[in-house]
């Protein structure tokens, strides 16, 4: 008589027989609009592809005018520093906005609704909304400068040096309800149990967030920062509606170089350049998280 040498239960692979076979038309068009699609932009990347695409293979060409573009250096620059500051001001914003609606405050879902608004809105129509806001004339400076304050000055869209921080105005407006979300989802699935033995110990509040709480949500910040990142990389509506690319070239993101590159310049060969490294720049962030979470979790059972 054999016995089983571990736990794990015994390999069915009939078992849900009609959910597999329902999902297989999924599967095939994942795996051929994604994949295929993916494969298919990698390989025409390596070639002289104008306005239609074209086996002319010129090896790395593409990738080197890339590189020597000013324009594309500019777009990775301001993805660079919108990327961080986005990710840094979201996640403190959101946490802090969750912590304090967790207080049980009057008016709780009242709040929350007005905070998560801005996430129902279209990018276009935030850019837009933000455009005036920021415009010199009738916006925030032109009301400040009416109330007597004439050397007031705040016209972030017009300026070339500050122009990616006021597009970081809008989409923290915009995304941070959905992080303070998330955020307070988390804080309600603590057990009351451990602020009342952090109360009964005499821990202050901050230390209890810094040293219990936060490492407890794990995963919640990690779903966030996923769900951030991946806006961050194609940001592009934000752009076209509040400066598309201006001050001259000063706002200007990959995603929307990949655009005018492949439509308005009528290069795909570039474009699918710029599209590839975009491809890169997440893989290198997105395989050796999956490679530490999953293979954690393997070991670990």
């Amino acid at each position: 008589m054999s016995t089983r040498s571990d736990d794990r239960p015994p390999f069915r692979p009939f078992r849900n027989l009609n959910a597999k076979i329902a999902s297989v038309p999924m599967i095939l068009t994942t795996m051929v609009v994604f994949v295929g699609g993916t494969f298919w932009t990698v390989l025409y990347s390596f070639t002289k592809s104008g306005l239609l695409p074209r086996l002319e293979f010129v090896g790395l060409a593409q990738y080197e005018r890339l590189w020597g573009t000013n324009r594309w250096l500019i777009a990775i620059e301001n993805l660079f520093i919108f990327g961080i500051c986005m990710l840094v001001f979201s996640m403190v914003i959101g946490f802090v906005l969750a912590a304090l609606l967790d207080q049980k405050i009057r008016f709780e879902n009242t709040f929350r609704s007005i905070i998560l608004f801005p996430y129902a809105l279209s990018f276009i129509v935030t850019g837009l909304v933000w455009q005036w806001i920021l415009n010199p004339q009738f916006g925030v400076q032109g009301v400040v400068r009416n109330l007597g304050w004439t050397s007031f000055t705040f016209d972030p869209l017009y300026n070339a040096d500050i122009v990616i921080y006021g597009i970081l105005i809008a989409a923290l407006w915009q995304g941070t309800g959905l992080v303070m979300c998330l955020m307070l989802a988390g804080l309600r699935g603590i057990d009351e149990d451990i602020w009342k033995a952090a109360r009964v110990d005499g821990i202050p509040a901050w230390k209890t967030y810094v040293f219990i709480v936060i490492p407890m949500m794990r995963p919640v910040f990690v779903t966030a920062i996923v769900l951030i990142a991946s806006g961050i990389v194609r940001v592009y509506d934000l752009v076209v509606a509040q400066t598309s690319g201006g001050p001259g070239i000063a706002s200007e993101v990959p995603a929307k170089y990949v655009y005018d590159m492949m439509f308005s310049s009528q290069n795909l060969g570039q474009g699918f350049a710029a599209s590839t490294m975009m491809l890169l720049s997440v893989a290198i962030v997105i395989i050796p998280w999956a490679y530490l979470e999953f293979g954690r979790r393997r070991r670990h059972g």
